[in-house]
């Protein structure tokens, strides 16, 4: 019985390992991509950065985390000193025998008073 527990024991903390290894790796991207996104839109708040610009900047610091979205995802709104930005992706995890796309949607939106 205890051999029969040790055993269920490990295999549950290598399923769990399993699923920590695959899972982590997009929650930490959406949360650097997030960062880059209000740091984007704080900092382009009062500068004359181009819409296209600012696009291209995040759209750069998507394909460096690996983040599935083209070009086209990448939505930047200007409007007088206010300064929205957003994206909707979702990134496809193979869990063993599970699998599970998750959806994220990093955004921000800066206004100057």
């Amino acid at each position: 019985m205890k051999t029969l527990r040790a055993v269920f024991g490990i295999v549950f903390i290598v399923v769990v390992a399993i699923a920590v290894v695959k899972l982590v790796p997009p929650y930490y991207s959406n949360y650097e991509l997030q960062d880059a996104i209000t740091d984007e839109a704080r900092m382009n708040t009062y500068t004359p950065k181009s819409v296209e610009e600012m696009r291209d900047t995040i759209w750069k610091k998507c394909k460096e985390l690996d983040v599935p979205v083209t070009r086209e995802q990448v939505n930047v709104q200007r409007e007088g000193q206010s300064v929205a930005i957003w994206l909707d992706y979702t990134v496809h995890v193979d869990l063993p025998g599970y699998p599970v796309d998750l959806n994220f949607h990093p955004s921000s939106k800066n206004k100057s008073y």
